[in-house]
């Protein structure tokens, strides 16, 4: 237990009472399971575990509706359900065969390592029956505010965060990337050399903030370019990677149409480029692109349900994030300076989208709006910034 309190807890209760399954999805080791046990703990009725990793567990599925109906008046949580796809229509049949039967919502609680791309067919059998929640590594608005630069450089999975020293949280994250390129991708039928796989994965990282170019990766590797896409798109997937799409509009400007790549996690990224501690991060070049990667997912992470892009045109008007849902339209300019100097592309490009606002989040230690109505902030007040445009707790 790491005894810090994760935000996305009161969703997940909230939305157990509202649907049969709740579908809670991130990366190994962030978390998922240790919230879960929190969870069932507290939870009215009795509970059961299942870890689909565990085979004698895994055994228990193969005569699926036997083994739950009994279950049927319990919580019953599946770790790890990526390893069982083929369970959801079973599971349909029994959540449907209780609503007939006035069984009440709340009976199943799936964890997976799996994004809902790779999870499709549990949307598609359960369609109306499930919600899928993501937890991400630790957020900002679940650490002390003096633990920024801490959150930063070792990034948010608990075990790197909450490491004694820095050599035990680097020795957790080289472990981890190591497991996950031997172990995790492998069940999802991607395998290959440990050191090309290794490379790759350190190369995509080296592009950290730019506009992806397959071609780069080809070139400097022995996969092909559809092996590399299909890397890629598991590496998304299984939440190590974000591409951040450009924005299009209907302007007639010459635009960015290919996505810009992100390491998800900035700790992960510093493992990956060979950054071991905040000096190091510091004096290094990646600094900046390493602090809009993390600020960016610290945004998207407190709103879920709007849609992320990018805008830039070949003229240079750019803005690092949008984030857009409906008619609202929220506009990003990211610096890891303390003086955010902004150039005549931001005010180019603050001109052809016409956001409802303009942040400029720095690391500064104020918050302030000038006269054009840019809002200038940090990192720790960025949940206050943005909470008249957040759901209820998140």
């Amino acid at each position: 237990m790491h005894g810090l309190d994760r935000k996305l807890k009161r969703r997940i209760l909230e939305l157990l009472g509202y649907f049969p399954a709740v579908a809670l999805l991130g990366p190994r080791q962030c978390g998922k399971t240790t919230l879960a046990f929190e969870i069932m703990n507290s939870w009215p009725k009795e509970a059961t575990y299942l870890d689909l990793e565990n085979a004698s567990d895994l055994a228990k599925l193969d005569d699926a509706a036997g083994y739950l109906k009994p279950l049927e008046e319990q919580l019953v949580m599946m770790d790890e359900v990526q390893h069982r796809p083929a369970l959801f229509p079973e599971i349909r049949g029994l959540i449907d065969d209780g609503r007939r039967r006035g069984l009440r919502n709340g009976r199943f609680l799936f964890l997976g390592s799996a994004s809902y791309e790779l999870l499709k067919q549990s949307g598609e059998s359960l369609a109306g029956r499930i919600a899928f929640l993501e937890l991400t590594p630790f957020r900002i608005d679940e650490i002390k505010h003096n633990q920024i630069d801490q959150l930063w450089l070792r990034g948010g999975f608990p075990d790197s965060f909450l490491a004694p020293k820095e050599t035990i949280s680097t020795e957790w994250r080289r472990n981890f990337i190591d497991t996950y390129l031997t172990r995790d991708l492998s069940m999802h039928g991607k395998s290959g050399a440990l050191p090309a796989m290794r490379d790759l994965l350190k190369m995509t990282a080296h592009l950290h903030s730019h506009v992806l170019n397959v071609s780069q990766l080809v070139e400097s590797h022995d996969f092909n370019r559809q092996q590399i896409c299909d890397y890629l798109d598991l590496f998304e997937q299984t939440f190590v990677i974000r591409r951040l799409n450009p924005y299009f509009t209907n302007i007639g400007k010459r635009l960015i149409k290919r996505p810009k790549i992100y390491v998800r996690d900035s700790g992960l990224l510093h493992q990956l480029i060979g950054i071991g501690d905040y000096n190091t991060l510091s004096g290094h070049p990646i600094r900046g692109a390493s602090w809009e990667g993390f600020v960016i997912e610290q945004i998207i992470a407190l709103l879920p349900n709007w849609e992320a892009y990018f805008y830039r045109t070949s003229n240079g008007a750019e803005l690092d994030l949008l984030m857009i849902q409906g008619e609202t339209t929220l506009a990003f300019e990211i610096k890891a300076s303390v003086d955010a100097k902004l150039t005549k592309g931001f005010y180019t490009a603050r001109e052809d989208i016409q956001p409802n606002e303009t942040f400029i989040i720095s690391r500064n230690d104020d918050t302030w709006k000038t006269s054009n109505g840019v809002t200038h902030s940090n990192v720790p007040d960025l949940k206050k910034l943005l909470s008249n445009y957040m759901d209820s707790e998140p």
